[in-house]
């Protein structure tokens, strides 16, 4: 039985290896027949259901991994842990952390990886203590050192996150994240840059990894604008665009397609009645990525019984359980199709949406839910939340794609490094918000950024009365917050309500002729 099982599972990798999926199931579900609580085909096994589409059967998967005693294993508990975070099963992954010997036990690489995850959750405090032991255990590790800079920075200890990335490339001078994550924490000057460092970097070789070259390169940009370069900054922009975007897949005529599917659906479709979820009010903060959504959270976040809790795929994973499909980013095709037929069941996402949510609430009645592009959405929260009420970020166009253009996102945002397919996503973003205006009026409320930074005060009062809030001007006081921010504005926000006299597109308005021009 034994030698069978192996056979199964030499034939399962090699099928992995080739991203034969079908072939890699029929192979692990033969050896599971054979031993059903093995933990690592289990885990195998859920990968590969994701990769087929089938969400459900890969949530099950997991979920018996866990209970198999994967987590009894550091390799396989560090493949079970993002597992069960893909899955939105928070409440699941804290039991097997809290079931494991303390922190000061574990290893470094396991340390780092609870860590994260834990980031991943917006448990900032939480996950600092794990890289707390992971720091005392190794303090010039460079892996530590990275993630306890992005996790101080989240928490707004800013010298912290300095020093340790200062370290870290004294510890590995040749590491491109450190100098990527440094640029953003501090403004260059001409005393004191990084800029000769850098082109010395992508001159010797720096630039023939692409990963590589667009860390370095997007750092390069930032020292390069901060010393008014702007010329040069552009060089810098466009290297590290061209080297993210090699890197990464992204068919705009399949964004089209999505965007047709969505512009498809209008609000006869019915909708669920209120679910009770404890008297709870979702506030969904919608909008392009880098139009201010961040900036509201915090203020909204400033009243007494509204709870902030940042960026979310929970309503994504009820959308994703209820129509049984595993879909890169927030929705796909799939998805809408399934959610069109009328198989879906939209009490039970909303339902599912506010249970998964309790873990993070205290006792305020409202909470903000700001994955900014949740806006693709919107047909069913509408329909799947009636009460909750739906904040929509509007920016300057060129400003809110230039913001994107130059900011080194994950794969989330593939459409965010050419500037022809980011003018485009953003016409086809701003139709489909027509579109959901009308489909579901009076549901959705605009709210332009200017009028945020030039008059907060004036601008909270109607996001306020829109939510069925009282304006407090306690909301104003951003800077005195100190709840963690793990947003790619974790900085600039902590800078509290800035208006500028000037776009900063503009020294750029010549380099920025083609996103223009699709916009």
């Amino acid at each position: 039985m034994a030698n069978q099982s192996a056979g199964h599972w030499r034939t399962a990798n090699e099928h992995f290896a080739r991203a034969d999926w079908p072939s890699a199931r029929r192979s692990l579900q033969a050896m599971l027949a054979a031993e059903p609580d093995h933990p690592a085909a289990l885990l195998q096994l859920s990968y590969v259901e994701s990769h087929l589409g089938n969400y459900r059967a890969a949530r099950t998967c997991a979920l018996r991994a866990r209970l198999s005693g994967a987590w009894r294993h550091p390799r396989l508990l560090m493949d079970l842990l993002p597992r069960l975070r893909t899955f939105n099963e928070a409440q699941v992954m804290f039991e097997v952390i809290d079931s494991l010997p303390p922190p000061e036990q574990l290893e470094i690489p396991l340390l780092l990886a609870i860590a994260t995850q834990l980031s991943y959750f917006n448990l900032q405090e939480r996950a600092d203590r794990y890289l707390a032991e992971a720091l005392a255990a190794d303090p010039d590790y460079p892996p530590t050192l990275l993630a306890s800079a992005r996790v101080s920075t989240f928490l707004g200890r800013f010298d912290e996150a300095r020093s340790h990335l200062e370290r870290c490339i004294a510890r590995a001078p040749d590491l491109a994240q450190g100098y990527w994550q440094l640029s953003q924490l501090r403004r260059a000057t001409p005393e004191s840059n990084q800029v000769a460092r850098l082109r010395e970097l992508l001159a010797r070789g720096g630039g023939a990894e692409p990963d590589r070259a667009a860390l370095l390169a997007y750092a390069l940009h930032k020292e390069l604008d901060d010393l008014g370069d702007h010329a040069a900054a552009s060089e810098a922009l466009d290297l590290a665009c061209r080297s993210k975007r090699s890197r990464i897949r992204y068919d705009s005529a399949e964004t089209a397609r999505l965007f047709d599917a969505l512009a498809a659906l209008d609000g006869s479709a019915g909708s669920a009645q209120p679910v009770a979820g404890g008297g709870r009010t979702p506030i969904f903060i919608v909008g392009m990525h880098r139009s201010g959504t961040t900036l509201l959270e915090q203020l909204l976040a400033g009243h007494e019984e509204v709870h902030g809790v940042g960026e979310l795929y929970d309503f994504t994973s009820q959308m994703r359980y209820a129509t049984d499909h595993h879909c890169r980013g927030v929705v796909d095709a799939t998805i809408v199709a399934r959610a069109a037929s009328g198989a879906v069941d939209w009490r039970a996402v909303g339902e599912g949406y506010l249970g998964k949510m309790e873990w993070r609430l205290g006792s305020e009645r409202c909470f903000t839910d700001k994955l900014p592009s949740n806006f693709l959405n919107i047909g069913f929260i509408c329909r799947a939340l009636p009460q909750a009420r739906i904040l929509h970020m509007v920016r300057d166009p060129v400003e809110t794609c230039f913001s994107n253009l130059r900011e080194l996102f994950s794969d989330a945002n593939p459409y965010s490094y050419d500037q022809r397919e980011l003018g485009h996503y953003h016409r086809r973003y701003r139709a489909l918000m027509a579109h959901w205006h009308a489909a579901w009026p009076g549901r959705i409320l605009d709210v332009d950024y200017g009028s945020l930074t030039r008059e907060p005060e004036a601008t909270l009062r109607q996001v306020t009365a829109f939510c069925g809030l009282e304006f407090q001007p306690a909301m104003l006081d951003i800077q005195g917050r100190e709840r963690g921010v793990a947003t790619a504005s974790a900085v600039q926000v902590r800078q509290g309500i800035v208006a500028r006299d000037k776009p900063k597109w503009a020294p750029y308005a010549e380099y920025l002729a083609p996103l223009i021009e699709a916009l």
